[in-house]
């Protein structure tokens, strides 16, 4: 078996992952809070568990995999109230919003996604605990962590007690111990959501939520825990200290989650993604501009742990990367049996050397294009190859014809005209009149046309359509037909 390695961020070094039972591994991804459409980047954690998911299932006979939905939040209480709906129906709305989106990314969803609305009685129980073992108290109708009971609190961030006091995003109230401690359960009033509790009406904090959640689906300890990076503190700090009190095991940080994962941040053009700056990309509108399967190449192209700039250019070059691959795969016209076919060695080792996307490409882009000079026999020992390890990423997944849309011509089109004037073009190019293919391209643009020069030719797409069609240089319109027809 191929060793995984994976960067812990509880020990901020590269480590060998040794599941706790090595015959069901268990993970678990911090999920969206549902009041709006998701953002680009709420997309990157779970594209990322995505890969690690693919990757456990080659490794190890079973996995579970776990992600929640946050459905009780003061943003999500503010939003309804706006919106002047029900909470369940603003939350119902973009959680299936959520998962749609996710799904034209190509992302399986998990086996299990539980909803906080669901485990109250859960997160009441662990505050009962937490209240008994000294790790919690009660204070003016709220209910805070007691962080001080907790010696460990900040091993997971490495922040000191002026760092978690400026990062904690907690309310410095004057009924706290201490400025650190977090809010367990907090009291609603008649206009906001709540449960009956021991210490009146309300509703739970929001580190409470995934500290029940995952105990009740996974039981603790677990594998591993994931999520972005801007969750280490205080969300993911809090969890560990909750679950660590809740089992008096503060002694022991491992005793909630062996491993914790973090995926780094978007930058938009090398600028944080803010509202100030306008640069918010949403899953919802991009998946009507883009196909999934390409922005998912984009959040590929980058290790997960660094930074990763989304911009228009990305974007194309994640297309033409992917247009190119598909030509490719489309020449090698060859009947396959991808049933027991098994992704490459080296894309394994690129996965399981802490989930190096790029190296993963880069083994695949040599694969395929080891095919252009491949016989027929080589040809089909190849292409098995190429399909399992495409899928271990979650790309090449469309068959050629339909991604390139060959197949796909609008039928008000006037295709006759069109290959043409790409044939007017290429005759002008191969006679070294630039100035005129440059007007007939100009023209075309102007029609609604794109046209990529390839080595096979010349590729046209409508691009409202997006819709492919191919004409190489000096065929006519009746031997496309032919050839069309020879290559079916």
């Amino acid at each position: 078996m191929a060793r995984l390695r994976l960067y812990n961020s509880l020990t901020n070094k590269k480590e060998d992952f040794s599941p706790i039972d090595p015959d069901h591994v268990r993970v678990y991804t911090c999920g969206p809070t549902v009041y709006n459409y998701a953002h680009i980047g709420n997309a990157r954690p779970p594209l990322v568990s995505d890969i690690l998911i693919r990757l456990l299932r080659y490794l190890y006979p079973r996995v579970t995999y776990v992600s929640n939905i946050t459905d009780i939040d003061d943003k999500i209480i503010n939003a309804a109230k706006e919106q002047d709906i029900p909470i369940s129906d603003l939350t119902k709305r973009y959680e299936n919003i959520y998962n749609d989106n996710l799904k034209e990314l190509g992302i399986y969803p998990p086996d299990l996604q539980p909803k906080a609305t669901d485990h109250i009685a859960e997160m009441i129980k662990q505050i009962e605990v937490l209240i008994n073992n000294g790790h919690a108290y009660e204070a003016e109708s709220h209910v805070l962590y007691s962080v001080n009971t907790f010696p460990s609190y900040g091993s997971l961030s490495g922040r000191d007690k002026e760092e978690q006091i400026a990062g904690s995003r907690v309310e410095v109230a004057p009924y706290k111990k201490d400025p650190t401690d977090f809010v367990l359960w907090k009291p609603s009033n008649k206009d906001q959501p709540g449960w009956d509790s021991p210490w009146g009406f309300g509703r739970p904090g929001w580190h409470l939520e995934c500290s029940a959640m995952s105990e009740k689906a996974l039981g603790v300890p677990f594998d591993i825990h994931s999520g972005g990076q801007d969750l280490i503190f205080p969300h993911h700090e809090n969890e560990l200290a909750q679950c660590c009190g809740v089992h008096n095991k503060t002694d022991d940080v491992t005793s909630y989650a062996r491993y914790w994962i973090h995926n780094g941040m978007l930058k938009f053009d090398g600028d944080k993604m803010s509202k100030s700056l306008g640069n918010i990309r949403f899953i919802n509108d991009l998946i009507n501009e883009h196909k999934g399967e390409t922005l998912r190449l984009v959040l590929l192209s980058t290790q997960y742990r660094q930074p990763l700039n989304w911009s228009p250019k990305t974007i194309q070059q994640a297309q033409k990367t992917l247009d190119r691959l598909y030509r490719i795969l489309k020449k090698v016209d060859i009947s396959l049996d991808l049933q027991e076919a098994e992704p490459t060695k080296k894309i394994i080792d690129a996965l399981c050397d802490d989930l190096n996307t790029p190296e993963a490409l880069g083994q695949l882009n040599i694969l395929i294009n080891s095919l252009q000079n491949a016989d027929e026999a080589q040809k089909k020992e190849i292409m098995p190859k190429i399909y399992s390890s495409a899928r271990m990423l979650g790309i090449l997944q469309h068959d050629p014809d339909s991604w390139l849309g060959y197949s796909k011509v609008d039928d008000g089109m006037d295709t006759e005209k069109i290959e043409q004037m790409i044939e007017e073009r290429n005759n002008c190019r191969n006679n070294k009149n630039f100035e005129q293919a440059d007007k007939i391209r100009d023209e075309l643009k102007s029609m609604g046309i794109d046209i990529e020069d390839t080595p096979d030719g010349t590729i046209w797409r409508n691009e409202e359509s997006v819709s492919y069609t191919h004409l190489r240089a000096h065929e006519t319109r009746h031997d496309l037909v032919c050839r069309l027809l020879l290559e079916k």
